[in-house]
């Protein structure tokens, strides 16, 4: 057996439920499938008894030879997945629309791999396993009051999100010191702001939620005009010296349209 590799983030899924219950998720509704890091194929094996077509992305050179075994050469991609065009790759194989991802997220660059995910539109439906702390950073599974942070904010304008199962470190070889939750997200099909505003909105997030405690004001008026501001907040119902960890997502879409001179769709 090849060992896991700190140094990658890797902790391999060895639990039969937990591989059963992310690779049937959404395997009726899905047109094609791409696995990202499967490593030893814990999840590749049962992915590829289903009839769409499906290839993997995997970093770790050590799992080609097994790969390709069992998938063919043609679908295997020997690359960081933060180095991949996933829009590219999905058009290279004619794959347009209704692709179903599935990711046993390496801890080290869940984050960045979400949001790489995020913003390539064939991606309809995705399977994703977080550290648990992460995971609650994009889902509040433990009905926290303050919860709401750009992470958040950001994956739940554009995907409906829900909790498919936790999972504990027994699950995986080696044992990982944190529980680990598995998320499933269905693309929305109408979201307040098309994909084209992303990156504009990722950064008025990345601005209200600079410092999480601090009154929405101080925070905005480092980017925007305080007369803006106020009016913005206004407009939107909001106090000046609420913190935006209280907001709800619709009050933060009000806000970045007034501010931004966006239509809500």
């Amino acid at each position: 057996m090849i060992g896991a590799d700190k140094s990658l983030g890797q902790h391999f899924l060895s639990d039969k439920n937990v591989v059963h219950k992310i690779t049937q998720d959404f395997a009726e509704q899905a047109k094609s499938i791409v696995e990202v890091g499967p490593g030893p194929g814990a999840l590749t094996t049962q992915l590829a008894l289903h009839p769409q077509k499906f290839f993997v992305i995997e970093k770790d050179r050590r799992f080609e030879d097994s790969l390709q075994e069992l998938l063919g050469e043609e679908n295997v991609i020997l690359k960081d997945a933060l180095l991949v065009n996933l829009t590219e790759e999905l058009e290279k194989r004619e794959l347009s629309e209704d692709v179903w991802l599935v990711s046993n997220l390496p801890y080290n660059v869940g984050v960045p791999l979400l949001m790489s995910f995020v913003k390539t539109p064939p991606v309809r439906w995705m399977s994703l396993m977080f550290q648990k702390e992460v995971a609650l950073k994009v889902l509040n599974t433990a009905q926290k009051k303050n919860s709401m942070g750009s992470l958040m904010a950001l994956t739940q304008t554009y995907f409906d999100v829900t909790l498919l199962c936790q999972v504990p470190p027994g699950a995986f070889r080696p044992p990982p010191k944190v529980d680990s939750s598995v998320l499933s997200f269905t693309r929305k099909e109408n979201p307040v702001f098309p994909l084209e505003r992303l990156s504009e909105f990722e950064k008025f997030l990345r601005t209200l939620y600079q410092f999480k405690r601090k009154q929405v004001t101080k925070n905005l008026k480092t980017r925007y005009e305080v007369a803006n501001i106020q009016s913005a907040l206004e407009m939107s119902s909001l106090s000046s010296t609420a913190r935006a960890e209280t907001f709800k997502l619709s009050e933060i879409h009000a806000l970045f349209s007034h501010l931004h001179g966006v239509t809500l769709c």
